[in-house]
């Protein structure tokens, strides 16, 4: 049975923001080589319309990035969306009933599925559906924005914490 992962970059203050703090080398290797380890990833809108960028080459990128993308390209999508009519390559849309897709997926593969988006997440912790989550603290204070925990904050046991990179702690938790 897989198991669903939410995880994120997020600041002290429980915000994610992609634009206002970025992963060291050694907390991007870190995701490079947690992205090929995955069984798949299930998306938000929002957040699938971001990572779209790692589905076209720029000629800028350094070879992480092009390792990096290489990896998300790879990786089996389900992108959760009642508005999208079309989606990139290696990736399915769910428009269905989500706990019963959810469940099904759960159900029929094995390893790690991640969670992106926060307001996906909110949907899922609703629903039961998370088998753990995993905040990558970074050093930064932002104040306001997109909080980590969309909804009512559900009820977690630490399980782990460790150190990457300079600067960023994870902490993983389960439900209790």
């Amino acid at each position: 049975m897989a198991k669903l992962v939410f995880g994120m970059n997020l600041s002290l203050d429980g915000y994610v923001d992609h634009e206002k703090f970025a992963p060291d080398p050694v907390l991007f290797r870190h995701w490079i080589e947690h992205v090929r380890g995955l069984t798949g990833s299930v998306y938000g809108r929002r957040m699938y319309q971001i990572m779209r960028y790692w589905d076209e080459d720029h000629s800028e990128w350094t070879p992480e990035l092009r390792e990096f993308a290489v990896a998300w390209r790879s990786l089996p999508k389900w992108v959760v969306s009642g508005t999208l009519e079309s989606i990139g390559p290696n990736a399915t849309l769910v428009g269905g009933d989500l706990e019963t897709e959810m469940r099904d997926l759960k159900g029929r593969l094995a390893g790690e599925i991640t969670v992106s988006g926060p307001d996906l997440a909110r949907s899922l912790t609703d629903l039961g559906l998370i088998d753990e989550y995993r905040l990558y603290f970074h050093p930064v204070v932002l104040g306001q924005g997109t909080p980590f925990f969309a909804g009512p904050r559900p009820r977690l046991r630490l399980v782990a914490n460790d150190r990457i990179g300079e600067d960023v702690i994870r902490l993983t938790y389960v439900p209790t």
